[in-house]
């Protein structure tokens, strides 16, 4: 639209959400089916402390210093009315985002150079796990970012009990379908119906989170945990699923780039360079403490923080949700901009540092 002006704004930022909804819980429901508990088990104390710090890491560091150098960046008082009522909960919503990582790049690099070892096996570890925790921390932040914007008092209460219990709906809701799930599934034989079935959940947990006010995405991904662990014959089911998947996010990706207005570029971009450096530090700083905690090898150490770049799907379905949060305002606009801004730059860095980490693990077995 801030090209050609083919599609109308409205069209885009508001008739067509659906897509994006639908596309995030899909996504959600995806990283939930991941997560399996044998699995779990086996990844051992070295990829949780690295996943537990380095996605604590790009949280935190990314806050911070967006926060601290907001006024440097936009300094602009006609962008930003208020601090505490509407940067500071783009900045924590900004942050919660930037917890994400997308593995698709990397597992293309890493097929590519034919890599195996300690290295690539503790990579796609941290990495299965970081889209969960980042949906977690989104779905606590955006709660308090939401007080923030409505003026609501800052007590104790908005900043621990209400995201607790929202997060603890979106649980049970999630947990609930999945267990109703498993009992239907038994009564369904043909393929065509399962389709019907699954869609019908989603749609069912997200419809449910929402008018309970939780999270529709971490409703989801306990869903696609319920069924990966606790449903027989679940492969099909997300067989079934995969099917749909590629032309909703066809559309959800041109909905996101649609999003793109090259009239708010120039403050975006700025920020969009904040995001980049943050996200990178929080990411290298944390999983050389979780490395060092865990006692992984020395390579791991060093170099699996430069892997850990690429951002996509996740990030780019919680920027455009968190949308929501701040209306059709200029700084939602500068938000979801600077996000789509770093994701792009992100996604072209990544092959160099991916390689140069596999190179340097000594993983590489092809050049």
């Amino acid at each position: 639209p801030s090209l050609l002006g083919l599609f109308h704004e409205g069209l885009v930022k508001e008739d067509l959400t659906l897509i994006t909804d639908i596309a995030l819980a899909i996504i959600a429901f995806s990283i939930g089916g991941s997560l399996r508990i044998a699995q779990l088990k086996k990844l051992g104390r070295q990829i949780v402390w690295i996943n537990l710090t380095e996605a604590t890491g790009a949280f935190f560091l990314t806050t911070m210093i967006l926060a601290l150098f907001f006024r440097l960046v936009h300094g602009s008082s006609t962008i930003l009315p208020s601090y505490w009522t509407v940067y500071f909960p783009m900045v924590l919503v900004i942050g919660a985002i930037c917890a994400a990582t997308a593995p698709a790049a990397i597992l293309a690099i890493v097929h590519e150079y034919a890599s195996k070892g300690p290295f690539t096996t503790i990579l796609f570890g941290v990495v299965a796990l970081d889209d969960a925790l980042a949906i977690l921390f989104y779905a606590f932040t955006s709660v308090i970012a939401n007080s923030l914007v409505n003026y609501e008092a800052i007590t104790l209460q908005h900043f621990l009990l209400t995201p607790g219990l929202s997060i603890l709906i979106s649980l049970f809701v999630g947990g609930a379908v999945g267990v109703c799930l498993r009992l239907l599934i038994r009564f369904v034989d043909r393929k065509e119906a399962m389709l019907g079935v699954m869609v019908g959940a989603i749609f069912l947990t997200s419809g449910l989170s929402a008018s309970l006010k939780a999270s529709p995405l971490l409703a989801n991904m306990m869903l696609g945990f319920v069924v990966t662990n606790f449903v027989v014959h679940h492969e099909d089911l997300f067989e079934i699923v995969e099917r749909i998947e590629e032309p909703i996010f066809g559309m959800f990706f041109t909905l996101a780039g649609a999003h793109l207005d090259l009239g708010v570029m120039k403050a975006a971009g700025w920020l969009a360079l904040l995001i980049i450096l943050a996200r990178f530090a929080g990411k290298f700083l944390g999983s050389r403490l979780g490395a060092e905690i865990s006692h992984a090898p020395q390579v791991v150490k060093k170099y699996l923080g430069l892997a850990l770049l690429p951002t996509a799907g996740v990030t780019v379905g919680l920027v455009l949700e968190a949308k929501e949060i701040f209306g059709a305002t200029q700084i939602s606009e500068v938000m979801v901009n600077a996000v789509l801004g770093s994701v792009i730059i992100n996604e072209l860095l990544t092959p160099f540092f991916v390689r140069f980490s596999l190179n340097k693990a000594g993983e590489a077995m092809q050049i």
